[in-house]
């Protein structure tokens, strides 16, 4: 078992925070997976269940920092992402902003909020799902093997 924990750098500034907000994890399977939540307990859950399932995980705490991320090089094969987060990212952004750097980036978002309250109709695009909380661990590596195996 490996735990990654982020690395505090005192008197760095900005730079510093911006590392700690992504957290990397080796993948077994060769795939990874971003993880997009401002919500500490739901990330490591859900990053849990990933590395469980023998992926990569990265985790971002903003759709800034997902941005970032999807900029970069690092290979994503899956955007698991909260409908709404923090710094004015709601419902599509982040999904729209991946979506048009990785084309083919399958993504389902996660939300606490009724399906149609939370994305309202003809929201999901191809590719795109929907996991309500409370959900199962069972059910959400079943979404992510489902997904990450088209």
């Amino acid at each position: 078992m490996s735990l990654y924990l982020p690395r505090h750098r005192a008197g760095e500034g900005e730079s510093a925070v911006e590392e700690e907000s992504i957290v990397e994890a080796p993948s077994v399977t060769g795939k990874t997976v971003l993880v997009v939540d401002d919500e500490p307990t739901v990330r490591m859950l859900v990053s849990e269940v990933i590395l469980g399932e023998g992926y990569a995980v990265l985790e971002a705490i903003d759709g800034v920092t997902a941005r970032k991320v999807l900029q970069s090089d690092v290979r994503i094969d899956l955007l698991i992402t909260d409908v709404g987060l923090p710094g004015g990212n709601n419902k599509r952004q982040v999904a729209d902003a991946a979506r048009a750097l990785r084309p083919g980036l399958k993504i389902p978002f996660i939300t606490g909020y009724a399906e149609n309250a939370a994305i309202g109709n003809g929201f999901l695009g191809a590719g795109m799902s929907v996991l309500t909380k409370p959900f199962t661990v069972v059910a959400l590596a079943r979404r992510i093997h489902g997904l990450a195996s088209e």
